[in-house]
């Protein structure tokens, strides 16, 4: 299988010259006491570009995963063949395998923000199919989004139709094996409030709960969101930068996530979703960090 862009020529744009541009460990807080089980995944979509022109596949990014020591890597959903079969999401599980990789997870999307009805039964079979996908791949997470409030709907209503989507799917997760986490990803999960609701409006279900992206609150204090939110999170997304004043982008506090999760007992996956310039050069370096303050 060509991964076209080469893997070594990547790791020797970024890889090798990461130990020196990633600030030293001993000026990284190295305080992982309260660090358990945790472990790093790079998310698929962080090289979009690539996957997208064709310069690179998902064989090639896991090689590339592999490569930098990563324990998992997340396989997005839009970078898979077109019109793949069962032995293509084989072929993809021997290769990880066969690189030390656990596929940690895939991401999706959906729209589960809408009325009963013959669009939402689409949206309710296409999460369904992802799970079985993500079962073949032995990947225990699916990443899937709640969706916008309709035009003319008020948002009490919105957050039912979400959750009766969630509740929809849950069976089949659990016959599967595969853990569901619905992502803050905007819409009516802009607010932790509004996605604690639904979650609340689900119920407690084992295998349910937050795919929390720590980059996708746009409020005064996106930290204090992450702190509401933390305690249902089954899947951690690390975004290099947060929203800051005025609509700005700003460099996100690492080690102020990593106790926000720490703080309300997260133990799993915390998995890069690099969306700055330059990935192939600054995604070993983040990696590098991540691997600093999460993993012991």
């Amino acid at each position: 299988m060509s991964t076209k862009l080469s893997r070594r020529s990547l790791i020797k744009v970024g890889g090798l010259t990461a130990a020196a541009a990633v600030t030293p460990a001993s000026v990284l807080s190295r305080d992982v006491s309260g660090v358990k089980n945790m472990r790093v995944s790079l998310a698929a979509y962080s090289m979009r570009r690539a996957l997208t022109d064709g310069s690179m596949d998902l064989f090639g990014f896991i090689d590339w995963c592999s490569e930098m020591n990563l324990s998992g890597t997340e396989l997005t959903s839009y970078y898979f063949e077109k019109d793949f079969d069962a032995a293509y999401l084989r072929r993809l599980r021997n290769r990880a395998f066969r690189q030390g990789i656990t596929v940690s997870g895939t991401a999706i999307r959906n729209d589960f923000c809408q009325p009963p009805g013959e669009m939402k039964d689409r949206e309710i079979a296409q999460v369904k199919k992802w799970i079985d996908h993500a079962a073949e791949l032995f990947a225990p997470h699916v990443r899937i989004f709640a969706g916008d409030v309709p035009e003319g709907a008020d948002k009490a209503t919105a957050i039912e139709w979400t959750a009766d989507g969630v509740k929809s799917i849950l069976a089949h997760a659990e016959k599967r094996g595969v853990m569901i986490g619905l992502e803050n990803h905007g819409g009516i999960t802009a607010k932790a409030a509004d996605l604690v609701a639904i979650c609340e409006a689900v119920g407690d279900h084992p295998w349910f709960g937050v795919n929390l992206d720590t980059g996708n609150y746009h409020s005064k204090d996106p930290y204090q969101e992450l702190v509401l939110s933390a305690a249902k999170a089954v899947n951690v997304q690390i975004k290099a930068q947060m929203a800051g004043p005025d609509r700005t982008r700003v460099p996100a506090d690492l080690e102020r996530i990593r106790d926000i999760i720490v703080d309300a007992g997260y133990k799993g996956w915390v998995v890069l979703e690099y969306e700055e310039q330059e990935p192939a050069r600054e995604i070993p370096k983040y990696v590098a960090r991540l691997k600093e303050l999460f993993e012991c």
